[in-house]
């Protein structure tokens, strides 16, 4: 193996490296069932950031509109407040916040289906940690869907 297959193979990462080894990861959700496109399948990144800025957004409205009228205030105390009681009676009742509704995102238990009020409580509160969605396992989930044994999906 020459300098450039081995600088190639450390810069498009270990995924790629055991790819072109033969290793084959198969599709984001296979694992876990889901088809590999469309409806069901697991939800993309870019799709989940976008639908957590817009639930962020109309938190920061509400806050700023209704509670204060000061935007620090706003969004350092009452938005992620606003956005804490937001996820916990969305996702337990409905199973997608505004956000994810406008994306065409639902997050549904990967065992019965929906989102026990506990299990959007475990979601939410280690999502507030900010760590555990950071953390991705290879199908996309972040810690906090697999700890509370949740998946975000396409609707």
């Amino acid at each position: 193996m020459d300098n450039r297959q081995v600088i190639g193979s450390w810069l498009s990462g270990p995924r790629a490296a055991a790819e072109e080894a033969g290793v084959d990861f198969g599709y984001r959700g296979e694992q876990l069932g889901l088809p590999k496109e469309g409806p069901g399948s697991i939800a993309r990144p870019g799709r989940r950031i976008a639908a957590l800025a817009v639930d962020w957004g109309l938190c920061l409205l509400i806050a700023y509109g209704l509670i204060t009228d000061s935007y620090n205030e706003a969004a350092q105390i009452w938005a992620p407040l606003i956005l804490l009681a937001l996820l916990l009676l969305t996702l337990s009742t409905l199973g997608y916040t505004p956000g994810k509704r406008l994306f065409g995102l639902r997050v549904v238990a990967l065992d019965t289906g929906r989102v026990s009020p506990l299990r959007a409580a475990l979601r939410t509160v280690l999502f507030f940690l900010a760590l555990p969605p950071l953390v991705w396992d290879r199908d996309g989930r972040g810690l906090h869907d697999r700890l509370a044994r949740t998946v975000e999906v396409r609707i």
